[in-house]
């Protein structure tokens, strides 16, 4: 079986006038994501990581953000697009594993919508999808509360 593992990661600075959106969830907060879509950190790493694992690339090559196409676009829309490359590739999803990295808001009571977004979009059991976030301790730019990142890691198969 040809068995494939993907890495995504992504970082998006938090600014005044922008919606929080993490995992699809709108998360209420003074400031959102600055970005060219909704600025998911997560789905964008997310994307990334399938993207990877199948050899297609990245969000950048298939999505750029000097289209005028993908302003403001929500990126699980991106996502169900992303699922139908790695389709169309002769893979499945195997798996996701996400983590989150910021210092607020907390996310705790969201992560079990972002999930069954994910799942959603990628048409797989919500148990396949796990997210979870973490804070850096008041360290670096997430910690400062300048912005937000994710990593992502997948695993795919041929079918």
């Amino acid at each position: 079986m040809d068995f494939r593992v993907g890495h995504g990661y992504d970082v998006h600075r938090l600014t005044e006038g922008r919606r929080l959106i993490l995992g699809g969830v709108e998360i209420p907060y003074e400031r959102g994501l600055l970005g060219h879509s909704d600025a998911d950190v997560l789905i964008h790493a997310i994307m990334d990581a399938l993207l990877g694992a199948v050899g297609e690339g990245d969000i950048g090559r298939h999505f750029p953000d000097g289209s005028e196409e993908f302003l403001g676009i929500s990126s699980l829309s991106l996502l169900i697009r992303v699922r139908e490359i790695v389709k169309s590739a002769g893979f499945e999803i195997s798996n996701i594993d996400a983590t989150l990295v910021l210092q607020r808001p907390k996310v705790a009571p969201y992560i079990s919508a972002m999930r069954e977004n994910i799942a959603f979009a990628l048409k797989i059991d919500k148990e396949r999808v796990n997210v979870k976030a973490t804070t850096e301790e008041g360290l670096g730019f997430t910690g400062c509360g300048e912005g937000v990142a994710s990593h992502a890691v997948c695993a795919v198969y041929k079918r």
